[in-house]
C-alpha cells in the first residue's frame, strides 16, 4: 500500500467499513429499532436546547436531523448520535445575541472548517491533551449558566428581554420575582420529578419524551395559563428548510474566529469523550480523525440548514448502545425518524409548556455540573483546583471565549513550573543526597569512577527546555576557581528545545571565556540530532560530546593532562 493510500485510510467512516464488513435485514432492523428509539428522546431534548440558546425550537430539530445524519455518515465511531448538546447553549446564545443568526451561521461552518482541518492533520489525539481541571471548569460554568438561563421559565416570570451577563440577568431576575407564575412552577418540578422516577424505577423509560407526552396533553386538555412553544415561537415547520449561505466577509470572519475555536474545541472533546463512552460500552474503537472529520462536515451542513453548532451526544449515544445498534446506520435512521416526526407531530409538539422544557434542561445542566469531578479535583495539587476554579469564574461572570483560552494558558504556566521543578542540575555530590539518582546501585557512579583533578562533573535531570535555560547559563558561576573541564551527564535528558539549546550554547561561551572545556556526557541519538541541527556541534567540538561517562571522563584526562604538560 502505498504512502498517500495509507494516509487516507485513516479517515475512513464506520459507516462504509461497517458495511463493507457485512450488513444484513437483521441489522438493518435492529438499526431502525434503535434510531426510532433515539429519535423519540432526542425530540425534546433538541427543542429545549434550541429554545435555551435564544433561537426558535425548529433549529434544534433541524441540527438533530441534519448533522445527526453527517456524524453517523462520516464519523469515526459505529455508535455515536450527534445533535445539539447543552453543552453549546450558552456558546450558541451568546455568539447570536452579538452577532445575530448569521454570525451563528458564520461561526459553526467555521468551527466545522477547523474540525475538519484538525482531522486531516490527524490531530485528533490532541484535543485529550487539553487538561482535566479545564475541562471541568468550563463544564460545570457552563451547566452554572444554563440553570441561571432557565430561572425564568422555571418560574414563569414576566420578563420581556434579559440581559445576556450573568449580574445584570440576576438583577433581573431579582427586580421580577414577584410575576411568578405557580402553574409553570409547578410544571417545572413535576417534570424534573418524573424524569428522576424514570431514571430510578423505570430506566429503560426515557423520562424526557414521558414529560413532552403527558405535559403537552395537560396543556391541551386543561389549556394552563402558561407560555407554550407555541404562544412564543408560533408553529413549527413540518420539514427542513432550502439550503443557503450566509453573507460571508473577511471581517465577519476575523470578528467570529474566536468563538468558531471555542465552538470547534469544545465540540471536538465533547464528540470525542461521547466516541470513548460508547467504545467502553459496545466494546468498539473509534477513529478520532475521521469523527473530527465527520463532526466538522456535520457542523457546515447544519449551518445551511438553518441549524446550530453539533457535536456527539453521550445520553443519546448510550441509549443508542442500549436499544441494539449495530452500525452507525442507526445514527442516520435516527435522522429519518427525526424528520417523520417533524412531519406529523408538529401540531402536537407546539402546545408542549417552556416550564416543561426547563425542567428537562435543569437536569441536564445537574448532570453536567462534574460535582464528582469537583470533589477529587479539590484534594488534588491546590494548582488543579486554582485552574479549575479561574476557569469556572470565568465561564460565568465574564466570556466562554476568554474562560477556555484563560483556563489552557494557566494550566500551561502550572505544568511549566511543575516541569521546572522536576528539573535539576546539580554536581554528583548533592546528586547522592536527592532521589534524582540511585548512586548506590548505579554502576556508572561519580563515586565509583576516577575524576581527574581540575575537573567538576555536574548531571542534568529532566528535559532541557526554556524553563531551565538560566539554570544552565548561571551554572559556571558558582565556581569561584573556575575548573578546567566541566562534564556535563546528560542520560536523564529525554529532549532539548530550541530555548534549552541556546542556553547549552550560552554555557559552552562562558565555559570559553574562563578557559574551561566543556564536555557532556550520555546524549542520547534525540538531544544529539537536536544539537547538530543547531550546529552546536562544531562549536563544542564533536568530540566533547560523549555518549557515555567513562568516555567523557578519558577526554577529561586528556585536556587536563596536555594542560598539565
Amino acid at each position: 500500500m502505498s504512502k498517500i493510500a495509507e494516509y487516507y485510510k485513516g479517515f475512513i467512516p464506520q459507516s462504509y467499513l461497517s458495511l463493507r464488513a457485512g450488513y444484513s435485514l437483521k441489522d438493518l432492523y435492529a438499526d431502525a429499532l434503535a434510531g426510532l428509539t433515539v429519535s423519540v428522546i432526542a425530540v425534546p431534548l433538541a427543542m429545549a436546547i434550541s429554545i435555551a440558546s435564544g433561537l426558535s425550537p425548529e433549529r434544534g430539530l433541524f441540527t438533530a436531523i441534519v448533522a445527526g445524519f453527517f456524524i453517523s455518515f462520516l464519523g469515526g465511531s459505529r455508535s455515536q448520535i450527534g445533535g445539539p448538546t447543552a453543552a453549546f447553549a450558552i456558546t450558541v446564545a451568546t455568539v447570536y445575541a452579538q452577532f445575530g443568526l448569521d454570525g451563528l451561521m458564520i461561526a459553526t461552518m467555521m468551527a466545522g472548517a477547523i474540525l475538519i482541518f484538525l482531522g486531516f492533520c490527524k490531530a485528533g489525539i490532541l484535543i485529550s491533551f487539553i487538561p482535566y481541571p479545564v475541562i471541568t471548569g468550563f463544564t460545570t460554568g457552563i451547566a452554572i449558566l444554563l440553570m441561571f438561563s432557565q430561572i425564568k421559565d422555571f418560574f414563569g416570570l414576566n420578563i420581556d428581554k434579559l440581559p445576556p451577563d450573568f449580574i445584570h440577568r440576576a438583577v433581573v431576575y431579582i427586580q421580577k420575582i414577584d410575576s411568578f407564575n405557580a402553574a409553570a412552577i409547578a410544571i417545572a418540578v413535576t417534570s424534573m420529578a418524573i424524569i428522576i422516577l424514570c431514571k430510578r424505577f423505570i430506566p429503560k423509560l426515557p423520562g424526557p419524551v414521558v414529560v413532552v407526552f403527558l405535559m403537552g396533553l395537560a396543556s391541551i386538555v386543561f389549556d394552563l395559563p402558561v407560555d407554550t412553544i407555541e404562544s412564543r415561537f408560533g408553529q413549527i415547520p413540518n420539514t427542513l428548510p432550502a439550503p443557503s449561505l450566509p453573507d460571508i466577509t473577511f471581517e465577519k470572519l476575523r470578528m467570529l474566529f474566536p468563538s468558531a475555536l471555542t465552538i470547534a474545541l469544545l465540540a471536538g472533546i465533547e464528540s470525542l469523550l461521547s466516541a470513548m463512552v460508547a467504545d467502553g460500552m459496545a466494546g468498539t474503537r473509534h477513529n478520532a480523525n475521521a469523527e473530527l472529520i465527520g463532526q466538522g462536515t456535520a457542523n457546515i451542513a447544519s449551518a445551511m440548514f438553518g441549524g446550530i453548532c453539533a457535536t456527539g451526544a453521550i445520553a443519546r449515544t448510550a441509549a443508542n448502545i442500549h436499544a441494539g445498534s449495530r452500525s452507525p446506520v442507526s445514527g442516520m435512521l435516527h435522522a429519518a425518524w427525526l424528520l417523520l416526526f417533524m412531519f406529523f407531530l408538529s401540531p402536537f409538539i407546539v402546545k408542549v409548556p417552556l416550564a416543561a422544557l426547563s425542567g428537562i434542561l435543569m437536569i441536564i445542566a445537574w448532570n453536567m455540573s462534574e460535582l464528582k469531578s469537583l470533589r477529587t479535583i479539590l484534594h488534588a495539587p491546590p494548582s488543579d483546583a486554582i485552574v479549575l476554579f479561574l476557569t469556572l469564574l470565568l465561564t460565568v461572570l465574564v466570556d466562554l471565549n476568554i474562560a477556555i483560552l484563560a483556563g489552557i494558558s494557566m494550566a500551561s504556566l502550572v505544568f511549566i513550573q511543575k516541569m521546572m521543578e522536576g528539573t535539576q542540575i546539580m554536581s554528583f555530590k548533592d546528586a547522592q543526597a536527592t532521589s534524582f539518582s540511585d548512586e548506590a546501585g548505579d554502576p556508572d557512579a561519580i563515586a565509583n569512577k576516577n575524576v581527574p583533578e581540575d575537573t567538576e562533573v555536574y548531571e542534568l535531570f529532566g528535559p532541557l527546555f526554556f524553563g531551565v535555560a538560566d539554570k544552565l547559563r548561571d551554572t559556571l558561576r558558582i565556581f569561584s576557581m573556575p575548573p578546567k573541564v566541566f562534564i556535563l551527564r546528560m542520560r536523564y535528558v529525554p529532549m532539548a528545545d530550541a530555548a534549552g539549546l541556546y542556553a547549552l550554547e550560552a554555557l559552552h561561551k562562558n565555559a570559553v571565556k574562563q578557559g574551561t572545556t566543556l564536555v557532556l556526557s550520555g546524549v542520547n541519538a534525540k538531544v544529539f540530532a537536536s544539537i547538530k541541527r543547531a550546529k552546536l556541534h562544531k562549536k563544542i567540538g564533536e568530540e566533547n560530546i560523549c555518549d557515555h561517562i567513562d568516555k567523557a571522563l578519558s577526554r577529561a584526562k586528556e585536556i587536563v593532562g596536555e594542560d598539565g604538560g
